[in-house]
């Protein structure tokens, strides 16, 4: 059955992400979540987006708060006098949403920890430097906090693709978001042999995983811990953030080793329900009782078999 209420936190501090705001409330809705609250930053003007507004609109969205941060967090999770607690808490945002929706996981649910975008691009000298760099500076242009990655088991694709973003940045739009995001998280890992590479994506679990390689369907069964994986040179991470078809909010900071994307199963509980007949319970009765009566739980046991007498 659909829980009851959910808040679909929707990030907006440098862009409007009404992509974002489908990818949390399409899924509710399809669960038939009966109430669903969406929260996000206004922007410099003092205003939610209009392209926001017109997508909660389309999606069906029960109400919308011009709210942002830790303290949206805090108000789908505890209410406020204008906004109404909530059962659940999904949706990505900076380092600061991130680990308010941990501290109040305590008291109310939340999806995962999704914070600032992750993609790490495991190459070798197949692929293209061209398409690693616009790759690697679209998702750098997210956010200073963006963590932008290559590892590939050639030195020569590393020199070209390092030669290309500086010359492909100079002349960017949102330049110094993706100048920060480069300096400050932007590396690249040159590794002896494909298995090395391997093991460091595993240990690494990013968000989004490209593998531009010969071989990238047989390395992507050795992947363990990634959020997405995409595979070939026309797969980038840009296209599955819009129409691929996959949920593009996903756990970053290394919990893709236990969390996965957030989907319709994230909106809906399971209950057991069950009708025991008596001829059915005392065929029980033997293992029950022996169970029961091993862990000192002997008013268990005789629950069952006195049930068994009558």
């Amino acid at each position: 059955m659909p829980i009851e209420s959910v808040g679909c936190y929707v990030p907006g501090g440098y862009s409007p992400y009404p992509s974002s705001l489908l990818m949390a409330v399409v899924p509710a809705k399809v669960a038939k979540v009966p109430r669903i609250a969406v929260c996000s930053p206004p922007m410099s003007n003092g205003n939610l987006s209009p392209i926001l507004l017109v997508a909660a609109d389309i999606c069906g969205v029960d109400e919308i708060y011009k709210i942002g941060g830790a303290h949206a967090i805090a108000a789908l999770a505890y209410g406020t006098e204008s906004v109404k607690p909530v059962k659940k808490i999904v949706g990505p945002g900076n380092k600061y949403v991130t680990t308010a929706k941990i501290l109040v996981s305590k008291d109310v649910a939340i999806d995962m920890p999704a914070g600032p975008s992750e993609i790490l691009i495991l190459a070798d000298d197949s692929a293209n430097p061209h398409f690693i760099t616009l790759d690697l500076i679209s998702q750098a242009e997210h956010s200073p906090d963006s963590v932008c990655g290559l590892v590939t088991t050639s030195k020569e694709l590393a020199s070209k693709v390092i030669v290309e973003l500086e010359k492909t940045i100079v002349n960017l739009e949102r330049v110094e978001i993706i100048k920060k995001a480069l300096t400050q998280n932007g590396f690249i890992v040159i590794c002896d042999c494909i298995d090395e590479a391997i093991e460091f994506v595993n240990n690494f679990a990013p968000e989004h995983l490209e593998i531009v390689t010969k071989e990238f369907d047989k390395i992507a069964k050795q992947i363990k811990s990634s959020g997405m994986i995409l595979l070939g040179p026309y797969s980038p991470v840009s296209a599955s953030d819009y129409c691929i078809g996959t949920n593009h909010i996903l756990p970053t900071g290394g919990f893709a080793k236990v969390y996965s994307n957030l989907s319709v199963i994230e909106f809906v509980k399971r209950v057991s329900v069950v009708r025991c007949s008596k001829e059915g319970l005392i065929k029980m009765v033997k293992p029950i009782s022996m169970l029961a009566r091993r862990e000192g739980l002997i008013n268990h046991a005789i629950a069952v078999e006195e049930r068994a007498k009558k």
